[in-house]
């Protein structure tokens, strides 16, 4: 048996904590979501029962500046971990916990951080530099860090895999040309330029909060508006914090961050929920032809996460803003309901792509890297 034959892969959310169990050739060998509340005994019980653990792969939110890779952990590490909580703190405490927790109960198997940061360490100083005065980007670090890294990076791996294409092959694939635009689409949504399997740019910037329309978040709003809201309007920093978090976005132009009742109202004629469609709408193409520009063209386009995953009326109605780029599907293939498929028409200069969000896999593999079998 391979030293690493079990990474235990621990993603830490807003709803539940993920556990999952992967083996030699990334099967799923034991599963289990927790309550974000973890209790210590319940936490306990769940690992044990996945039998022997190897090594266990961390997925936090932040690495900041410092971590551009996947990293041991050790106290040392664990500590600066803790100190790049400002830079999210809605996102690492929760990641944190996770690890402390899971650490508690397997305190001797090595355990791996990885970041849904560093996928984008390699935007180029064009893409992710504000323009901002100098001495606030060098005191504190502004930049575009980009988030949802960790499903990004797989999301490339996965679209070179169903292309048929490799880092030997000429004129695509990771490493020779392939120019992808990866859409993580859920709650929280992103895009990615992939070049050559690495990113070139991303929608969300220092922060989750930017970019595309989210379930509760705002996504890219006019810095003016804030700050007139916060000097007119006499709207209390916290207040605004909350509000663009978690009271913005699609639950802010429907009253529901559930894109599927969106759909269905805005189908039966509603006109709040018609907006939010197309304001949904409108941010995604803009933006996928944005990450087309930083590409110089377009290879590929991928569809990730909850919504992209299970939304055929968003895939399709998303291809009709962008036939003027070569994005089409065919009906038949959005219809249709395996995940990891083409869906693009044969001939179609773009090839249009359903992936399942496997960040598990992604994570397991980084773990295999930093502690080789």
């Amino acid at each position: 048996m391979a030293v690493l034959s079990q990474i235990l892969v621990v993603n830490a959310g807003s709803s539940s904590l993920k556990l999952r169990v992967l083996g030699d050739a990334d099967e799923v060998t034991g599963s289990a979501d927790l309550p974000p509340e973890k209790d210590k005994a319940a936490l306990e019980a769940t690992i044990e029962g996945f039998g022997e653990v190897h090594a266990v792969g961390h997925r936090i939110v932040h690495g900041g500046d410092e971590f551009r890779g996947p990293v041991l952990i050790d106290p040392s590490v664990r500590q600066r971990l803790g100190a790049l909580t400002d830079l999210a703190p809605l996102h690492q405490p929760k990641s944190l916990a996770a690890l402390d927790a899971v650490t508690e109960v397997l305190p001797d198997v090595p355990a791996v951080a990885c970041f849904d940061t560093a996928f984008h360490a390699t935007i180029p100083a064009a893409a992710a530099t504000f323009a901002l005065p100098a001495e606030w980007r060098e005191r504190w670090s502004l930049r575009r860090f980009g988030f949802h890294g960790l499903s990004h990076a797989y999301v490339s791996r996965r679209a070179a895999d169903l292309l048929g294409v490799s880092s030997s092959d000429s004129d695509s694939g990771p490493g020779s040309g392939l120019r992808l635009v990866s859409c993580h689409l859920g709650a929280g949504a992103s895009l990615a330029a992939v070049r050559d399997g690495r990113s070139v740019d991303t929608t969300m910037g220092f922060t989750p909060l930017d970019g595309l329309v989210m379930a509760t978040r705002s996504g890219s709003v006019d810095p003016g508006l804030v700050l007139w809201l916060q000097t007119h309007a006499g709207i209390p920093a916290d207040e605004l914090g909350d509000a663009l978090e978690n009271r913005s976005g699609l639950a802010g132009l429907a009253g529901t961050g559930n894109l599927r009742e969106i759909l269905a109202r805005a189908t039966a004629g509603e006109a709040q929920a018609e907006l939010a469609r197309e304001v949904y709408l409108h941010r995604l193409a803009a933006s996928v032809a944005a990450m087309t520009a930083a590409l110089g063209g377009l290879d590929a386009l991928a569809f990730t996460g909850g919504v992209g995953e299970n939304s055929a009326e968003i895939r399709s109605r998303a291809a009709a803003r962008l036939g003027f780029l070569g994005v089409y599907v065919d009906n038949d293939r959005n219809g249709t309901a395996p995940s990891d498929r083409d869906i693009s028409p044969p001939g179609a200069p773009v090839r249009v792509l359903v992936i399942s969000a496997r960040e598990d896999i992604e994570i397991a593999r980084q773990v295999r890297d930093v502690i080789p079998a």
